[in-house]
């Protein structure tokens, strides 16, 4: 399986399926239809490879069916994102406030959307700075801040450092995790290693006599 991933931070069902024949869909199911093939294309042969040709196919559709939707494959991977960051603040949402809980949580997302998540890392893909690609990415950054907020009580720029040591932390690990690079001992299931590691980080730990 084709790897990839990593950039700049700050919808849910995990989608397999291949869609095969000329079929008639309404404007807005083609659309999802598209994206989801693009999902189930990246897992197996990575952005490098993904055509909008060889995309029609895969849903079943005239070869100008992508480009009339998205443009040019920039533009999928573009609209691609925006549901990625949408997904992500979604599941950063429902952990509820908890740093930890929200840490394991982008684990969570990264393993089972592993094709949003390395395509929203890479901004040379897409185009970053669309306005659809903005807003998803800033709900996903509120998400995280909301996290972080309740464990940092300093100034603003502590605060923010602290949002970046966070997300630094979490996208580290889930990368890590998906390029396979962890030894066994760490374990099949990631969402329990994930919520070993961030306790250990942010788990608030007594000061020594000494300082």
């Amino acid at each position: 399986m084709a790897r990839f991933s990593r950039a700049v931070i700050l919808s849910t069902t995990s989608y397999s399926f291949r869609v095969t024949g000329p079929r008639a869909y309404h404007h807005g199911d083609l659309r999802r239809v598209l994206l989801r093939a693009a999902v189930t294309a990246l897992d197996e042969v990575g952005p490098a490879a993904l055509s909008l040709r060889d995309l029609a196919r895969r849903a079943g559709v005239s070869h100008a069916a992508p480009a009339h939707h998205f443009g040019d494959k920039a533009g999928l991977l573009t609209a691609l994102a925006v549901e990625g960051f949408d997904l992500l603040a979604e599941a950063l949402r429902a952990a509820g406030g908890d740093l930890l809980d929200a840490g394991v949580a982008y684990v969570r997302f990264a393993v089972d959307h592993r094709a949003h998540f390395e395509v929203m890392f890479r901004p040379e893909l897409y185009r970053p700075d669309d306005a659809a690609v903005v807003a998803a990415r800033a709900r996903a950054g509120a998400e995280l801040r909301a996290g972080v907020g309740g464990r940092s009580t300093g100034p603003a720029e502590e605060r923010e450092a602290d949002v970046l040591a966070a997300w630094s932390i979490v996208h580290g690990f889930a990368t890590l995790w998906l390029s396979g690079a962890f030894p066994e001992r760490v374990g099949a299931d990631p969402e329990a290693a994930a919520r070993v590691v961030i306790r250990r980080l942010f788990t608030s730990r007594p000061e020594s006599a000494d300082s």
